[in-house]
């Protein structure tokens, strides 16, 4: 028998986010899902399987409007920088939502259009084969990390804080850089790290 269409996804999905932002990752089940719909649990089944699926819905309607066309930028690097931004950007309201995206990378749409576009970038750079696969996963591991890294909080934030006070006997060179690091904002953070990767991926072909 067909789902009921009373129910768009769009709105359970909304209504999921919704809890991930205020409750966080732990907040959100089938039971908090249908109470914020104002349904029973039983009912909120006839429209999702289970919280894998729900969580799917989540991953898209967050990426629902990810550019992932090739950028105008005239230099591969900056086309990545770019497309980087792009996800940075869509996720920069729901930063709790970080560790679904990179559970759900390989089956989220907008993910796998985003990695399309970006493949095809390094592809016309001059990357294929090995270096391709490395050249993507080093890319990709440095967004989800520094992602992760910005949704659970700013350099400057307590745990930073912590560490600037430690013994600077024990811990000098780790102290002084946490005493730094409460002035890198959460942008120059980002493009810093983004800017090492594409070094390093501009220097595999040269």
């Amino acid at each position: 028998m067909p789902r009921p269409r009373s129910l768009q996804p769009d709105r359970l999905a909304a209504a999921a986010v919704a809890i991930i932002d205020r409750d966080g990752l732990a907040g959100l089940t089938m039971r908090s899902a249908a109470a914020e719909l104002g349904m029973s649990t039983m009912a909120l089944y006839r429209y999702v399987a289970d919280r894998d699926e729900l969580e799917l819905l989540v991953c898209e309607w967050v990426l629902r409007d990810l550019d992932t066309t090739v950028p105008d930028d005239p230099v591969w690097t900056e086309k990545i920088k770019t497309l980087c931004h792009r996800v940075r950007a869509s996720l920069a309201a729901h930063q709790r939502v970080v560790p679904l995206l990179i559970a759900n990378r390989q089956r989220c749409r907008a993910v796998l259009r985003w990695t399309e576009t970006v493949l095809t970038v390094l592809t016309q750079a001059g990357f294929d084969d090995a270096d391709r696969v490395v050249a993507l996963r080093g890319l990709v591991a440095y967004l989800n990390g520094a992602l992760l890294q910005e949704s659970l909080g700013s350099l400057g934030g307590p745990g930073t804080l912590v560490m600037a006070a430690l013994p600077a006997a024990d811990f000098p060179l780790l102290r002084d850089t946490a005493r730094r690091a409460v002035t890198v904002s959460l942008d120059d953070e980002f493009d810093g790290g983004l800017a090492i990767v594409l070094r390093g991926l501009a220097a595999m072909v040269s």
